[in-house]
């Protein structure tokens, strides 16, 4: 698992990339092409996430909201903010279509637990922050096993779990439940949120 991890998983990756890049680079192009002519600039959303060892990098995503603001010039909440072509976007997880950057730099896997926010570091228990012993992913266990449909504590025990059961052959399997996952749709969002909850629990 060590000898994957070190290098194997690195190789994976980058040909993963080149396999999906004559379908995802046009992909791309076109969406960033409606983003634009549909909300304007910027073009694609840019947020700092804790990737390995909890270090920082910055995500890539199509952007999905507007830039609505109050009366005081806070920013809506997501659900308000999300519009009708966002929420295709997020259907088809189009909007994930930058992150292959990520993965290209480096900062990423294919797969791995999903970047949180950086706020939620010091809410980790010791074991939930273990999610961090690995690169995040652009997919992982949790987001074929119920994705946002998962409690917090359900999708921390799924990512705790891949870390210590990383191999190829999982992640070529993660790998495919991935596409049959987004064919189908499931788990993209709570009922009442645009993705899921704030993850609001103090590490004890």
């Amino acid at each position: 698992m060590n000898a994957y991890r070190h290098w194997g998983k690195r190789s994976l990756d980058l040909l993963v990339l080149l396999a999906a890049s004559p379908f995802a680079l046009p992909a791309a192009l076109v969406v960033a092409i409606i983003v634009k002519l549909r909300m304007g600039s910027p073009v694609f959303f840019r947020q700092a996430r804790p990737g390995y060892k909890a270090r920082p990098f910055t995500l890539l995503k199509f952007r999905t909201m507007t830039l609505i603001r109050d009366e005081l010039g806070n920013l809506l909440p997501d659900e308000k903010r999300l519009t009708k072509l966002g929420e295709i976007l997020r259907h088809y997880s189009l909007d994930e279509l930058p992150q292959l950057l990520n993965v290209l730099k480096g900062e990423m896997s294919f797969v791995g637990p999903r970047p949180l926010l950086t706020q939620y570091l010091c809410r980790y228990s010791a074991e939930q922050a273990r999610r961090h012993e690995v690169k995040p992913g652009v997919t992982g266990w949790a987001q074929v096993n119920g994705r946002n449909l998962l409690t917090w504590e359900e999708k921390f025990e799924r990512d705790v779990w891949y870390v210590d059961h990383a191999s190829l052959k999982l992640d070529v399997v993660i790998l495919a439940m991935t596409i049959w996952k987004t064919i189908k749709r499931e788990g993209i969002s709570q009922d009442g949120h645009a993705t899921a909850e704030e993850f609001t629990r103090l590490s004890q």
